[in-house]
């Protein structure tokens, strides 16, 4: 019997499957992080015109064109207008303030890039939420993004296009 060779096809790529890569959405901006801690009385209490103080010395200009957020990692209860004031310096710098943690800023900014999302273009489709990724995409991503599909996709699967976990399918 003649071993005929037969032509390398991409069965992912003929498969039809859509993948979407939630890192596409990540900033590109850096971010940085604004603690109030260091600028409290005893890491603890907010004086009012040591404050302001403290502000008006800060170099600000660090922050230029990156994103901030800005929170305080103790247990001190700090007014609103504390973060207020902040935001008033760091505005002609900083790219986008958020008030909140790292963390907290990442499904924050996930959250307004999801939203922008048109679902109803995967009517139909398969889709392959891709997995690994070399920036910290927040689980709440995921939830979202499958939440919008979830009425349009055909089916969801999580990975990568050769290895996926299946999530969703519409029942026939």
């Amino acid at each position: 019997m003649q071993n005929v060779e037969q032509p390398l096809v991409n069965r992912v790529a003929a498969s039809g499957l859509v993948t979407l890569k939630l890192e596409e959405y990540f900033p590109k901006e850096e971010l940085a992080l604004f603690d109030l801690k260091s600028f409290l009385f005893m890491e603890l209490i907010l004086k009012e015109k040591d404050f302001r103080e403290a502000l008006k010395e800060h170099d600000w200009t660090q922050y230029e064109g990156k994103n901030l957020a800005v929170f305080c990692s103790t247990d001190a209860i700090i007014p609103v207008w504390a973060y207020m004031l902040v935001t008033v310096y760091a505005t002609p710098h900083a790219k986008e303030i958020f008030q909140g943690t790292a963390d907290e800023f990442y499904k924050h900014i996930f959250q307004k890039a999801l939203d922008r999302v048109d679902p109803s273009q995967y009517e139909g489709q398969r889709i392959v939420i891709k997995g690994c990724s070399d920036k910290p995409v927040p689980p709440s991503a995921y939830v979202e993004l499958t939440r919008k599909l979830q009425p349009y996709a055909l089916s969801i699967m999580y990975g990568e296009p050769c290895s996926t976990v299946p999530i969703f399918k519409r029942p026939k």
